[in-house]
């Protein structure tokens, strides 16, 4: 169990995370998202205790991270983003070492490594220098690392980066058979990385806490939306005249994300689910005089829930969404 409570960092006056509040337990996989700079690495670090915190706590399986940090840490496996191997041993030496380094009896230390260097796939390369390996070898070294000890829970910061595709479907292979007995989290800024092993979700934005929920119902918010992508030439005031009008249509905005080019103005309206007023909304802009360029539907999927998540820069925090139910052992 790890519960996390008013977690903040502040450089100066720079809020990388502010007052984050969750409990991951249970042989679960937990995936972190956000975009780059939402705060993920530097949760991760305080988690694990490698890098302070301004304010809060962190304990795991009751233990606080910063006041008992040598029992605290020997139920955690860390994977950092960037690998901290020593390039100048073989994987078979370096993850020797670090089993030392992580206390492993002596009598379980040789098996220990090879089982980790057999689940990882290193055994052809397991005797030469890490300096030679390619990007995806190293991160398996760093897997294997995180491995050793046989932790409670494995937190993977990055994990797929630089993998190739072949490798990137044993890793996922891996990180799904260890959340059958451990407690698994691992972060990502790509959605569908996170969709394919993950069963709870936490997003950060801006070093806040959007949503924590499973991903079954994160992806349910997204079922039944639909999107209508509008390009009109004409006066703003009649497009929105129609719009506002239009019974299927729940809420509607100027879409910034396309510039106003030659007279042409673009909308978003979303609608209600089961309908489709494409055909009434051009028939009321063309008795205004407004010539419709283009409107298409766009389905909602978990990536639009996503984006209106993490992307609402100007406005205040949102409530975070939570599960129904506290997440527990």
């Amino acid at each position: 169990m790890i519960e996390v409570k008013n977690l903040t960092k502040k450089y100066g006056n720079h809020v990388a995370v502010s007052d984050l509040n969750f409990k991951i337990g249970g042989h679960k996989i937990y995936g972190l998202l956000g975009p780059n700079g939402a705060g993920k690495s530097t949760t991760m670090n305080m988690m694990t205790g490698c890098l302070s915190a301004t304010e809060g706590t962190v304990k795991i399986n009751g233990f606080d991270i910063y006041k008992d940090p040598v029992r605290a840490k020997r139920m955690i496996g860390y994977l950092p983003e960037i690998p901290p191997l020593y390039t100048d041993m073989t994987p078979d030496e370096y993850l020797v070492f670090v089993a030392r380094a992580k206390g492993v009896p002596y009598d379980q230390l040789f098996r220990q490594v090879a089982e980790v260097i057999d689940l990882t796939g290193l055994g052809t390369m397991k005797k030469r220098l890490i300096r030679s390996l390619s990007k995806g070898y190293r991160q398996r070294v760093g897997l294997a690392m995180a491995m050793l000890g046989n932790p409670d829970i494995i937190i993977l910061d990055e994990p797929t980066v630089g993998l190739d595709p072949r490798q990137l479907i044993e890793v996922r292979d891996l990180i799904r058979d260890l959340g059958k007995s451990r407690t698994v989290i691992i972060s990502s800024h790509i959605l569908s990385e996170i969709q394919e092993v993950c069963e709870h979700v936490l997003i950060l934005s801006e070093g806040r806490l959007v949503a924590n929920d499973t991903l079954e119902s994160l992806q349910s918010l997204s079922l039944g939306r639909k999107v209508i992508c509008l390009s009109v030439k004409g006066e703003e005031a009649a497009i929105r005249e129609v719009l506002e009008a239009e019974d299927a249509v729940t809420e509607y905005s100027y879409d910034e994300s396309k510039a106003p080019a030659a007279g042409v103005i673009h909308f978003k309206a979303t609608v209600r689910p089961d309908t489709d007023p494409r055909d009434r909304i051009v028939l009321a802009l063309a008795s205004r005089s407004c010539p419709v360029v283009s409107i298409s539907m766009e389905e909602s999927s978990l990536e639009n829930v996503f984006l209106d998540l993490t992307s609402r820069r100007d406005e205040p925090p949102a409530e975070p969404i939570l599960p129904d139910e506290e997440v527990t052992e």
